[in-house]
C-alpha cells in the first residue's frame, strides 16, 4: 500500500483515539491538595479551592481483544503535559510517542496534529457531554450530570467513582484514586471496553497561568476541520 493511500487510513484512527484522548483530559487534571478526608469530600474540596493547576501525566490505554485476535501484549504509553484554568480553559500537550496539542480557550476546542498537519476545531458545549473535563472546567453542579460515590481502598489509594447519568458520555465508569490527601490516579473505561489509566507528576496547585495560554491560531498551511 502507497504512503498516500496509508495517511487516510491513519488519520482515521488517530482522530478516533484523539477525541476519546479528550474526555481523559478533563480527569487528568483532578489534582487538589488538602487534610485527609473521604474520597468524594477531596474532590468537592478541590472544585472550591483550585482555580488553576499544572503538571505532566503518563497515559496508558488498554484495548479489548478482538474475537478473532489475542489482547495486545501490553497498554500503550503516551506522555505530556497539562495546564487548566477554570472554568473551561485547559491546554494538554502529548510529547510522546507523537506530538499533539489539544487546547481549549472557553468556548472552542482546538486539537492540532502536528504528525497530520491537521487541525480539528470543536464548540466546547458539545464537545465534553458528561466527561471528566465536564466535572472539573465546569460549574461546581457536576452531580447533575454523575452519579459520585467512594469505591473502597487498595495499595493506599482511596477511589471514588463517577457514573454518567445520561447516555450521550463516552465513558461507562470514571474511577478518581486519591493518596494523602491527593488525586494520584485516574481509570476510564468507555463504552468500548477499552481503560484509560494515567498518573501524574510535578503538579502545581493554583500556579499563575496567563489567559494567553489558552488561546490557539492555528499555524500557517494546515488543515483545518470544524466540526459542528
Amino acid at each position: 500500500m502507497s504512503a498516500r493511500a496509508r495517511r487516510p487510513m491513519r488519520r482515521a484512527r488517530r482522530r478516533g483515539g484523539s477525541w476519546l484522548r479528550l474526555g481523559v483530559i478533563g480527569a487528568g487534571l483532578a489534582l487538589a491538595v488538602g487534610v485527609r478526608a473521604a474520597p468524594v469530600d477531596e474532590l468537592h474540596r478541590f472544585l472550591a479551592q483550585t482555580s488553576s493547576a499544572s503538571g505532566d501525566f503518563t497515559q496508558w490505554n488498554s484495548k479489548p481483544a478482538a474475537a478473532d485476535r489475542p489482547a495486545p501484549a501490553g497498554p500503550a504509553v503516551s506522555q505530556g503535559s497539562f495546564e487548566f484554568l477554570r472554568p473551561g480553559r485547559f491546554r494538554w500537550s502529548y510529547r510522546a510517542p507523537y506530538e499533539q496539542l489539544i487546547v481549549s480557550d472557553g468556548e472552542h476546542l482546538y486539537m492540532f496534529d502536528k504528525d497530520l498537519n491537521q487541525v480539528t476545531k470543536k464548540k466546547l458545549t458539545g464537545a465534553l457531554p458528561a466527561s471528566p473535563a465536564s466535572i472539573l472546567f465546569g460549574s461546581n453542579d457536576f452531580e447533575r450530570d454523575f452519579t459520585i460515590q467512594n469505591d473502597g481502598g487498595a495499595d493506599g489509594i482511596d477511589w471514588i467513582r463517577a457514573t454518567p447519568n445520561g447516555k450521550d458520555s463516552l465513558f461507562s465508569s470514571i474511577r478518581i484514586g486519591f493518596h494523602e490527601g491527593l488525586p494520584v490516579a485516574m481509570q476510564l473505561r468507555d463504552s468500548f471496553g477499552q481503560t484509560t489509566r494515567l498518573a501524574f507528576d510535578h503538579v502545581q496547585r493554583n500556579p499563575a497561568l496567563s489567559i494567553d495560554r489558552f488561546r490557539f491560531t492555528p499555524p500557517s498551511g494546515v488543515d483545518v476541520l470544524e466540526d459542528q
